[in-house]
């Protein structure tokens, strides 16, 4: 294929996480390719993530600046939310407007790949919010800074 169409196939794949440990070990089986990045987009990102059965993608959380939007692909996920949860099949999306403080989050309970595609915008300053663990993170321009709660450093 030629620019500007590309075969996913060939976009490197990131396992794990930037949450400080011990917290990254939760989401350490999640295979992403970025997409949008390998596009050359600029204003949000295009992510096609592999949740390998029980795996996490992310930790539970909410965006004060960035909305967020997954499609199922493949398999099932469980989405967790403030709500509680629900299952989610191919062609199933869910959408995740910016300061709605409801942590959300997947999981792959079943024995099989879920593949799905997450879409957000790329706010240059923001922060996110992890209802249950002692976590915050304050995004700028040089990626995220991970704290606790209080502000005291990992």
């Amino acid at each position: 294929m030629k620019p500007p169409a590309l075969d996913p196939r060939t976009v490197p794949a990131q396992t794990g996480s930037r949450y400080p440990s011990p917290l990254r070990e939760k989401v350490g089986q999640r295979i992403k390719q970025r997409l949008g990045d390998a596009l050359g987009l600029t204003r949000f990102g295009v992510n096609l993530v592999r949740l390998p059965p029980g795996a996490l993608s992310s930790l539970r959380h909410w965006h004060t600046a960035q909305d967020e939007f997954v499609y199922i692909v493949e398999g099932e996920v469980t989405l967790v939310t403030d709500a509680g949860r629900q299952r989610l099949t191919p062609g199933s999306v869910a959408g995740f407007p910016a300061g709605r403080a409801d942590g959300h989050h997947l999981i792959n309970e079943t024995k099989v790949d879920a593949v799905y595609l997450e879409v957000g915008d790329r706010p240059e300053h923001e922060t996110v919010y992890y209802p249950d663990e002692d976590l915050l993170a304050t995004v700028s321009p040089d990626g995220p800074v991970f704290t606790r709660r209080n502000g005291q450093s990992y």
